[in-house]
């Protein structure tokens, strides 16, 4: 079966972004984006919202999109994966992209039914928000960055209740930048 995985930077403090939308912070350097790289390979498809879908665009020819070697692998990495996108606005999408037809918990489940292995990654705080809502997100993902912003979009939405989590993996950049990797309980 198939892992909904919601993975973003965040800072200590808990947000994705700071005021304004800031994400100056969460660049990675080039030992955190051959990661980032290993982690997308393994991505079967991805969701995200309006935001983060045109965000992302820069990759579907590369133009305009970092040099670096690591950013350059990125590329042909993030343009193979499906990627369903969810919006009230657009009425249409480009790349390897579709417009969700369903609601995000029929979308979620077709999705899971689907025969194989894979991870299904989750963008954006505001779709996030709502599969975490859903109880839908197997895994949460989390490179935690050595800075407190304050204030701005948080990385888990406000909860009624508790859920349990169990630590699968972690990881110390030479940055200070750390991986957890938790699956719910």
């Amino acid at each position: 079966m198939r892992t909904l995985v919601y993975s973003m930077s965040v800072s200590l403090d808990g947000f994705i972004a700071g005021p304004d939308g800031d994400i100056s912070w969460t660049a990675p350097d080039a030992e955190q984006m051959r990661f980032h790289n290993d982690q997308v390979r393994q991505v079967t498809a991805a969701l995200m919202g309006r935001g983060l879908y045109e965000d992302m665009l820069v990759w579907e020819t590369s133009e305009g999109a970092p040099a670096d070697p690591d950013s350059l692998e990125f590329g042909p990495i993030w343009r193979a994966i499906p990627k369903i996108v969810f919006s009230a606005t657009l009425q249409q999408v480009r790349g390897h992209a579709r417009l969700a037809a369903g609601d995000l918990a029929s979308e979620v489940a077709q999705l899971k039914k689907q025969p194989g292995e894979g991870i299904v990654s989750v963008g954006g705080a505001g779709l996030a928000a709502s599969l975490i809502t859903l109880d839908l997100i197997d895994e949460y993902r989390l490179l935690v960055r050595p800075v407190m912003v304050g204030r701005g979009t948080p990385y888990f939405p406000p909860r009624r209740r508790q859920v349990a989590l169990k630590l699968l993996e972690s990881r110390t950049f030479s940055s200070g930048v750390v991986y957890l990797r938790y699956r719910r309980g």
